[in-house]
């Protein structure tokens, strides 16, 4: 199993979930209103009046036959949207309740 974590500019999250739906992605737990900043590139989300945009997260444990599929799409949604943000990790878990 594989623990998938992302963020993303608010605007992108809706696809995001339309990618995990399609993929058959289950199991996640959503954080829809953050803030954060890139760690090299892009403005700033703090939802404030200087910088209003803000941040989505999601955390996401998936068998390991989707996590390429998975990362794999979310890598093309970032690609075809430069300027609004999206990074995703993943990391081996083990054990379920």
């Amino acid at each position: 199993m594989k623990a998938i974590f992302l963020s993303c500019n608010q605007a992108l999250f809706e696809e995001v979930r339309q990618i995990m739906e399609k993929l058959g992605v289950r199991g996640y737990t959503a954080l829809e209103e953050l803030i954060g900043c890139g760690t090299a590139t892009g403005e700033p989300h703090l939802g404030d009046t200087t910088w209003p945009t803000m941040n989505s997260a999601l955390l996401a444990v998936v068998e390991n036959e989707k996590c390429t599929p998975f990362m794999t799409a979310l890598k093309e949604l970032d690609a075809a949207n430069p300027q609004l943000g999206l990074r995703a990790f993943w990391w081996e878990v083990g054990g379920t309740l």
